[in-house]
């Protein structure tokens, strides 16, 4: 009986051993994965593969993505509202700074279904001074506008809106925004003052919200952004510069 418990455990050595040796030869990496290190650098794991998509990954904005607009209406959009608040020497345009976006995530949630308005019949043509009246909600009268900014675009220069030059889509904006285009269903001045409004809006909201890219925005006006305190400065005498803050800074 002792003698087969002695061959028993050098068969458990042995095969401790063999294990052992299997792990040193092909298992570097077994602990190199698991906790790093020296071993782990030994064998090639296509490291700079993963870094390079890590990199990759930290640049996108998954906050930059459709969710009301179809790819027709958001590049409708983008290029209206560039045209509104254009690149130039002083900085990015509405769609560097992802204007676009942030109006498409506005009329998807709550302000686009005009949830804190009253919204009831009957309704009423109201002055200037009233703002709307109607009872379309801003995802529709955004829906219908450009549909009829592409169908104007078509009718005064036989291309889409997006295939106009620089000063042809001012043209269009400027009937509309002047009311010599005839619509029935909704107001063309009403539709472009709300899309120049919005459009003021994602330049300097804050990023959060889908616009004002990388503050961008912000830092065209020396604009802080969302500050907790400014406890430091609140008592200098001479202007302070302070990088902007995200309320996701905060996060």
């Amino acid at each position: 009986m002792a003698e087969d418990n002695h061959n028993e455990e050098e068969k458990l050595d042995k095969d401790s051993l063999s294990r052992r040796k299997f792990l040193r030869n092909s298992g570097f990496a077994v602990g190199g994965l698991a906790v790093g290190g020296v071993l782990g650098s030994v064998i090639p794991w296509g490291n700079e593969e993963k870094e390079q998509q890590q990199a990759a990954n930290e640049t996108k904005n998954f906050n930059q993505a459709l969710m009301n607009f179809n790819q027709v209406e958001f590049q409708v959009v983008e290029a209206a509202t560039e045209r509104i608040f254009p690149e130039d020497d002083l900085g990015p345009g509405a769609k560097s700074l992802g204007v676009a976006f942030y109006i498409d995530h506005q009329l998807a949630g709550s302000y686009g279904f005009n949830a804190r308005d009253y919204m009831n019949p009957p309704f009423f043509h109201g002055e200037k001074t009233q703002g709307y009246q109607g009872r379309l909600k801003r995802r529709e009268i955004f829906r219908i506008g450009i549909r009829e900014m592409q169908n104007y675009s078509h009718e005064k220069f036989e291309k889409g809106f997006t295939d106009l030059t620089a000063e042809e889509q001012d043209t269009v904006l400027t009937d509309f925004a002047e009311d010599n285009v005839n619509l029935t269903t909704i107001s063309a001045s009403g539709f472009f003052n709300l899309l120049r409004s919005m459009t003021l809006e994602g330049v300097y909201s804050d990023p959060l919200y889908g616009g004002n890219r990388n503050m961008e925005g912000w830092k065209m006006r020396d604009y802080p952004g969302d500050q907790m305190n400014y406890t430091k400065v609140i008592e200098s005498e001479e202007f302070q510069q302070i990088e902007p803050r995200s309320l996701r800074d905060h996060m």
